[in-house]
């Protein structure tokens, strides 16, 4: 299903379907002894390309990263032109209390927020790339 103005909503019945999460979200920690040490998978909430330019979204019930996701954004933002918006807040309700930002490799202190700043952040993130092409400073992937 296509929506004109990008609208990609989740169409999962939880109360006809079962639970989403036992039913879909693939079972990643399988792979945990294909990995050295530690390191493990991480699911992100959200992702958006714009000429090259890359969104993650990561919403938290709670302020803050683990280290495993904390490393991995600091070090994608780094090697590729990508930003990140860690939101706090209640997906349920979708209400915002603190938004966080990684770029280039820095996580940035989180600053309250509600809905309408995360909006408007991702607004503005989506000026930005399409302003700001990458596709001409990477090998196009074909």
């Amino acid at each position: 299903m296509s929506h004109d103005n990008g609208r990609n909503p989740m169409r999962w019945n939880c109360e006809a379907q079962g639970c989403f999460n036992v039913k879909k979200r693939p079972k990643i920690e399988v792979f945990a002894d294909c990995l050295p040490g530690r390191i493990a998978f991480t699911d992100v909430d959200a992702v958006t390309e714009i000429c090259g330019n890359f969104l993650y979204l990561e919403w938290k019930d709670h302020q803050g990263l683990g280290v495993g996701q904390r490393v991995l954004f600091q070090r994608v933002t780094s090697m590729c032109p990508a930003t990140v918006i860690i939101v706090e807040g209640d997906a349920e309700q979708m209400t915002v209390r603190s938004l966080c930002t990684v770029r280039a490799g820095t996580v940035n202190d989180a600053e309250e927020a509600d809905l309408e700043d995360l909006r408007n952040a991702i607004r503005q993130w989506s000026d930005w790339a399409l302003a700001n092409s990458a596709v001409g400073r990477m090998k196009e992937v074909t």
